[in-house]
């Protein structure tokens, strides 16, 4: 290693001389303080991802609305609002970190497909900004209840516009095969049906064609079958007051060269600037690219088990942790909190829970023993806020870091957590 190597893609988190940090801690030290499995986010990267997006829509009428299923933790709420963001939110319960994180409630875009209605009137009685409404019974239900709340409820419809992002099929949401949205044929209708709903009010129009998206041309194939929609429903007598383009820009697990936000923005700006739209509110809502590479999870390595057809690393963290692999077969970078010189061998790196799903990286070449910490790279994005208890387990602790400075965000559950709420018969 040269004396400072950052990470391909993660200029916050580096290698000086043969020590890992995250921004200007040592991570090995945070392992031994905190334990592992450790989560371990930094700041300055959050905020100069955010800071790509408002470079992109520097005077222009836009708000950032932060995707929080990618990572809900309170301290991450608190960095994005305090840097002056909303909130996409897909439950009731999110909405309750978002006002416990001090975010806005009148930023909040609340999204999904089965909104119940308690939660419903959850989000009408603190004021929320917007519902995306995704189906035309929810349009219904939606202003029943408003009315009985004596409320009108500010709804746009997320619209599936038959895109192909161009990801995993368990990420993409904007096909016909998709559970997400209004069809594209049935837009108009039911952009009518809610102007006639006396408990709502129509104010946008939503898409969101999937995650992890590394090009271009499916955000403008979006945006082009978005506004003739925008067109149409317009000229039937609807305004459409603000545009919501969703999220879904990807990051570099593995030598994946997405677009950067301003530059990706500028292409989108540039068409909607065309197309006569450069002027309305547009709304976004990134989380991925916010996170992903902000934050890694750190792991003790357990035993060393070789084996005549595969070499496996055993260490503790697990699919409960690192559900990503498991669930979509994804890629983390794994590398050393210290490096060492030695020789290399392959290994699955696997964790502890009983299952053959439990791996965090398959074939992958490390030089290390027992006792050894590995950093799992790109860990900030649907890794905590995916994680379960599943064996047993509790959730790993998490630090935030701003730099020099490491804060624990979340204490490590105990056994005794995980069952605090059940009772014995």
């Amino acid at each position: 290693m040269t004396a400072t190597t950052a990470l391909p893609g993660q200029p916050h988190i580096r290698y000086s001389g043969d020590q890992l940090h995250v921004e200007g801690v040592v991570l090995s030290q945070l392992a031994q303080e905190h334990g592992t499995p450790l989560f371990v986010y930094s700041k300055a990267a959050m905020l100069s991802a955010l800071a790509a997006y408002q470079r992109g829509f520097a005077g222009r009428q836009a708000q950032i609305c932060y995707a929080m299923k990618a990572n809900s933790s309170l301290a991450i709420l608190q960095v994005f609002a305090e840097a002056g963001c909303g909130f996409d939110i897909v439950s009731g319960g999110e909405l309750a970190r978002v006002l416990a994180a001090g975010g806005d409630p009148a930023k909040v875009i609340f999204s999904g497909v089965g909104k119940t209605r308690h939660e419903m009137k959850q989000a009408l009685q603190v004021g929320i900004g917007c519902f995306n409404v995704e189906s035309e019974a929810e349009l219904d239900v939606l202003s029943e209840v408003a009315m009985g709340m004596g409320k009108v409820a500010p709804v746009s419809l997320r619209v599936n516009p038959n895109v192909d992002p161009k990801t995993h099929p368990y990420i993409s949401t904007g096909l016909k095969g998709n559970k997400f949205g209004i069809a594209h044929e049935d837009t108009l209708r039911a952009y009518r049906h809610a102007a006639s709903l006396p408990g709502l009010k129509v104010v946008g129009i939503d898409c969101h064609i999937g995650s992890q998206i590394t090009e271009t041309n499916p955000y403008l194939d979006a945006m082009d079958r978005v506004l003739d929609l925008v067109a149409d429903i317009e000229a039937a007598g609807i305004p459409i007051h603000h545009i919501d383009f969703g999220g879904g820009l990807g990051i570099n697990y593995n030598g994946d060269t997405p677009p950067e936000a301003d530059a990706l923005w500028a292409q989108l700006l540039t068409k909607l600037d065309t197309r006569g739209y450069g002027q309305r509110q547009l709304m976004i809502e990134p989380g991925r690219s916010l996170v992903g590479n902000a934050g890694v999870c750190l792991t003790e390595v357990l035993y060393l088990k070789p084996g005549e057809q595969k070499n496996f690393c055993i260490v503790d963290a697990a699919m409960n942790d690192l559900p990503r692999p498991a669930m979509y077969q994804a890629f983390h970078q794994i590398v050393p909190v210290k490096t060492s010189a030695g020789q290399d061998a392959v290994y699955d790196v696997v964790g502890p829970v009983c299952e053959s799903g439990d791996w965090i990286g398959r074939d992958r070449q490390l030089q290390v023993q027992a006792g050894d910490v590995l950093a799992v790279l790109s860990a900030g994005a649907y890794c905590m806020s995916m994680a379960s208890n599943y064996n047993t387990r509790g959730r790993a602790a998490e630090v935030l870091v701003d730099g020099t400075q490491a804060h624990l965000i979340r204490q490590r559950e105990s056994a005794f957590d995980t069952f605090a709420l059940e009772q014995l018969v």
